[in-house]
């Protein structure tokens, strides 16, 4: 079993950054590619980013790319979306997620969630 807890969402303007970051307990995350998704109100949760077992290796959604970052921090048992360039349309709760598989993008591939932290972002 693998517990996930997100922090660092909150209230931003448009054009800023937020640093989210998710924490792991029960087993290492190393096992695992890591990812992150989000759900606005009234949406199907959607995929944001990936990054493999080792970290060399990142994917992302076109609508974050170039402006959110994913890493991670075996030793830490950490893993962070550095998000910049903050619009209103990223406003949602983001998701940090575990799955055995590597790069994909399918809510049902992550086996671990965690509770999700709320991001808005004020125009």
């Amino acid at each position: 079993q693998v517990q996930l807890a997100e922090s660092g969402g909150g209230l931003v303007q448009a054009g800023g950054s937020l640093r989210l970051s998710c924490a792991a307990s029960g087993r290492t995350l190393s096992s695992y590619a890591m990812g992150w998704f989000r759900q606005a109100p009234g949406k199907e949760r959607e995929f944001v980013a990936a990054i493999s077992w080792s970290g060399s290796s990142t994917y992302y959604a076109d609508s974050v790319k170039g402006r959110f970052a994913i890493s991670r921090d075996n030793a830490e048992n950490t893993v962070s979306l550095q998000m910049n360039s903050l619009k209103p349309e990223d406003t949602a709760v983001y998701y940090c997620a575990a799955t055995p598989r590597w790069r994909t993008a399918v809510t049902g591939a992550y086996e671990y969630w965690g509770q999700g932290t709320q991001v808005t972002v004020s125009s």
